[in-house]
This record gives C-alpha cells, sequence and structure tokens, in this order.
C-alpha cells in the first residue's frame, strides 16, 4: 500500500488549522487505498494524535532530537528528506504557511525534486494533475508535477478542514533524523510578544480594515471602536501603512498578514490586488466606500456607497444602542 505524508504545524499540541485543511486534501488523495500519515516536531508533536485521528491520519511520525528544541528549517527539512527516503511515500503534503514552505522547499532541494506551491486542487494519478495560485493569488495555474515523491504545498485558507466519516486511532512512531552543524546554521532563537493589545489580526473574527480613505491616524479612532464593539481588531492597507497611520503589524495583503475572518469590514480601502491577496480568506466582506466602481466594492458581499466619516459613528451609535 502506498503512503502519503502530511507535515503538521502545531501549536502545544494543538494542530494549526492550516494544517487541518491540508489533511483534508491528502485524505481525499488516497481514496482509501494508501496509508495517510503525518510528520510533527517538537517536544508536544505526539499530543497530536488523537486530534488528527479524526482527520483520518493512520500515523504519526514524531521527529525528535537532542538539538531541535527550536525551529530549525534546515534541519526540519532534512529530517522530511530523510522520512522520505525511509518510507518513499507517494506525496508529501505541508500547509502553504511561510513554515510550510520553508521546510518543504528544503526537503525538495535536498532530493533534487520538484514542488508546487500553494496548491488548490489536486488530482492524483501517475502523474499529478494541480491547480495552484501563483503571483500572490492574482493567477491561478494548471501544472503537472511529475516526480517519484511529489511534493506540494496547499494553498491556506481556500480549502476546507473536514473530519473523515471515519476515525481513526493513528500510531506515533519516533523518528530520530541523522543531523550535523550545517543543518542547524539556521534556527529560531527566541520569540517576542508584540506590544499590540488585543486580538491578534490573524486570529480575528471579524477585522474593520482602514485605507487612504481614512484620511488620518486619529480617524483611525472611530474604526477602533467599531472594532471594540463588535469583539474584533483593526488592519489596514499598505497605503495606511506607508503614511504612517498604523503600524505594519496592522497591514493586510501580499507583504502583511493574511486573514480569514467572519466578517472582514473595509473602510476607505480601495481594494488593489495586493490587499485582496490577504482578503480573500474572509468568509463575508462589507465595503464601505464613495466609489461604487472601487475594487473592493466588486469583491465585496455587501457595500455601503458612501463617506466612512458619517457612516461609522451612525454605525458605532446603532451598535451601543442595541447592546
Amino acid at each position: 500500500m502506498s503512503v502519503l505524508l502530511g507535515f503538521v504545524e502545531h501549536e502545544n499540541g494543538v494542530p494549526a488549522e492550516t494544517s487541518l485543511e491540508m489533511l483534508t486534501l491528502a485524505r481525499d488523495l488516497t481514496e482509501g487505498e494508501s496509508e495517510l500519515g503525518a510528520v510533527v516536531f517538537g517536544d508536544e508533536g505526539a499530543g497530536v494524535a488523537d486530534e488528527l485521528g479524526a482527520y483520518g491520519v493512520d500515523d504519526v511520525h514524531h521527529v525528535t532530537h537532542d538539538r531541535l528544541g527550536s525551529y530549525a528549517p534546515e534541519a526540519w527539512g532534512e529530517a522530511i528528506r530523510q522520512l522520505i527516503s525511509e518510507r518513499a511515500p507517494e506525496a508529501v503534503l505541508a500547509p502553504g504557511t511561510d513554515r510550510g514552505h520553508e521546510v518543504l522547499a528544503h526537503a525538495a532541494a535536498g532530493l533534487d525534486l520538484p514542488m508546487a506551491a500553494n496548491c488548490t486542487a489536486v488530482d492524483a494519478g501517475e502523474a499529478y494533475e494541480v491547480t495552484r495560485h501563483r503571483w500572490g493569488g492574482s493567477l491561478v495555474e494548471h501544472a503537472r508535477l511529475e516526480a517519484e515523491t511529489k511534493l506540494l504545498t496547499t494553498a491556506a485558507h481556500e480549502l476546507p478542514a473536514e473530519t473523515a466519516e471515519e476515525t481513526t486511532d493513528p500510531a506515533v512512531h519516533s523518528f530520530t533524523p541523522s543531523l550535523d552543524d550545517r543543518h542547524l546554521r539556521v534556527r529560531l532563537d527566541r520569540t517576542e510578544e508584540s506590544d499590540e493589545e488585543g486580538i491578534p489580526l490573524g486570529e480575528a473574527r471579524i477585522v474593520v480594515g482602514g485605507g487612504r480613505g481614512v484620511g488620518s491616524p486619529e480617524d483611525f479612532d472611530q474604526l477602533a471602536e467599531l472594532a471594540d464593539l463588535l469583539g474584533g481588531t483593526v488592519g489596514s492597507s499598505r497605503a495606511a501603512v506607508n503614511e504612517g497611520w498604523r503600524p505594519h503589524d496592522d497591514q493586510i495583503g501580499l507583504t502583511g498578514a493574511k486573514i480569514s475572518p467572519d466578517i472582514y469590514i473595509a473602510c476607505g480601502i480601495s481594494g488593489a490586488v495586493q490587499h485582496m491577496v490577504g482578503a480573500k480568506g474572509s468568509d463575508t466582506i462589507l465595503a464601505i466606500n464613495t466609489d461604487p466602481e472601487a475594487a473592493i466594492v466588486q469583491h465585496g458581499d455587501w457595500a455601503v456607497i458612501g463617506d466612512l466619516h458619517e457612516i461609522v459613528p451612525e454605525l458605532n451609535e446603532a451598535i451601543r444602542e442595541a447592546q
């Protein structure tokens, strides 16, 4: 029986949503005829087994090594390369996150194999027919992936995370790779907490975004009030960041954060391609803009055409009265 492997990211033993999306696609590729295995790193990696059983995972390969106390991209990629050499899987998938792309790229380089990034659909066969995003999502490419082991990442927040019809009881296997100093040239040294308070942009279920149309840093206060009333957080376009009105941590887009809220309220934002790359994971987009032809209005599910400086304060007042 052939094997498919999925690199699973987790936080304290809790799998990331993007990894569950990837496993859903991987499970569909097995069609019940291949084993589905997960590759995890970190001291708490083995703890993901119970939750991964709900997604049809048969085996969990827990990578352990006394020099892998923190994230080291080359070492992680080398560990996956060695696991591939040992298990000879048909394919290895990773989530389309910064870490997923980086680790699998190192594995691909070590194996001298091609890698397809940001896939949204895969048709398995002797060669894989893949549909994937290019240029930040502004281009959709159809390609053939031919290799002894196919390596690919799935586009983040573009696929559903669905549990399997039958829950499995994954076996946990410890795997210790052979590493040397060259694999540890780059590693995570420390993590610093952000000074920003409130809900992190990437985790918020409601995001209120502002662009150049907001007009000034002081005018972002009314957007912050709206976000606070709704239990959300504030984001911004690159234009607002370039003006110095908001910190880069608030930027949504190709060179900023990618969001996937239930509701994204975009105020005074034109909706350039680069911005929409970061906002396309939103379930619902409400645009507030004076221009009915603005790109954000065309992308939106709902739109209010008018001056945000009049609309947002009235919206805030209405919410306060309702509460």
